[in-house]
């Protein structure tokens, strides 16, 4: 019988999430039944939202267990099937658990293909990324030509598309990264207009004035923190900010002290919303379709942060706190 390599999560982290959280481990692989695939991950997918599933709370998706697999979405090749849809060689896309090989049912899993885009692609620009960056803008932002565009992490993978979504779409789009390097490659390799260095800005509410000077119509929000109540003091009437995360706190062990919004949301007219890709699962289809048509017309570029080896995914998700992603953040197995 066939052994795998997997990793637990072994540790609830308290605060900042460490290496000694993870737990490697094997175990045997079984032969698929009818219905299922033997896959090889190819691909692993790390995102800053597996940090919340490490805590033991209520949220939009349950919590990992201890010492049992960690799971996030993955590319992997098909090594034997039972199931009439998928066949030996055929590449897939799923949320699957962090093993180089695994029996997975065939019914939760999207083909994609290699010969369309390369396939790390289909997790980022063409996966949830590009899902969301799409979906929260259009639906949520509700984007007017000429109007003005606020991203924090505007470097990672979600703020580096919404960016190029929102030129795409006639806004005036403005950056906030934390390293000079990054400001340029937005501006450089995304398109964005102008771009903020927060880790330089001596005061972010000046410093978002004056790269607005119109004032912020669409604030889309990575980060939340002290850099989003920045943003507060440069809203437009009828502005929208879409929360789409907030990585500046998902490791405070407690509630932190913030400005209140109320008060903004209502001298503005303005609608703050948070929200998650399922939330428009009955779009996603029409995104796919968008994104890859910008794609192939060059409209859309990506970049990727790409770490090697089946035993560096833990450290490439804690590299996420660190900003030591440019881009989409993966891992080759």
């Amino acid at each position: 019988m066939k052994e795998t390599k997997t990793i637990l999560l072994k540790n609830r982290p308290k605060g900042r999430p460490e290496m000694a959280d993870f737990k490697f481990d094997t175990e045997s692989v079984q032969d698929p039944g009818d219905g299922e695939v033997l896959v090889k991950a190819l691909y692993v997918s790390v995102d800053p939202y597996l940090r919340g599933r490490m805590n033991d709370s209520p949220s939009y998706i349950p919590p990992f267990e201890l010492n049992k697999p960690i799971t996030s979405i993955i590319i992997a090749e098909v090594i034997e099937s039972k199931h009439d849809e998928f066949k030996k060689g055929d590449h897939v896309s799923g949320m699957m658990a962090w093993k180089e090989q695994q029996v997975i049912k065939a019914n939760g899993l999207i083909k994609v293909d290699k010969d369309k885009a390369q396939l790390s692609a289909y997790l980022g620009i063409l996966g949830m990324t590009g899902l969301t960056a799409y979906l929260g803008l259009t639906e949520i932002g509700r984007p007017k030509k000429g109007e003005t565009l606020l991203v924090s992490g505007a470097a990672g993978a979600v703020g580096s598309t919404v960016g190029q979504i929102g030129k795409i779409m006639g806004l005036k789009v403005v950056g906030i990264a934390g390293t000079d390097e990054k400001v340029e490659m937005i501006k450089n390799d995304f398109g964005f207009d102008k771009g903020i260095n927060y880790n330089t800005a001596e005061n972010m509410t000046e410093d978002i004035k004056k790269t607005c000077p119109d004032g912020v119509d669409i604030y889309f929000d990575n980060v939340g923190g002290e850099i989003s109540e920045a943003v507060l003091f440069n809203i437009n009437k009828f502005s929208r900010t879409v929360v789409c995360g907030a990585i500046s706190v998902y490791n405070e062990t407690s509630l932190p002290q913030s400005t209140s919004v109320q008060p903004f949301l209502i001298k503005k007219s303005s609608l703050m919303q948070g929200f998650v890709i399922s939330d428009f699962a009955d779009k996603h289809a029409e995104g796919v379709q968008k994104l890859a048509e910008w794609l192939k017309e060059g409209k859309l570029t990506y970049t990727e942060t790409v770490k090697e080896g089946f035993k560096n995914i833990p450290q490439a998700f804690l590299d996420l706190f660190d900003g030591k992603n440019k881009g989409k953040m993966v891992v080759k197995v």
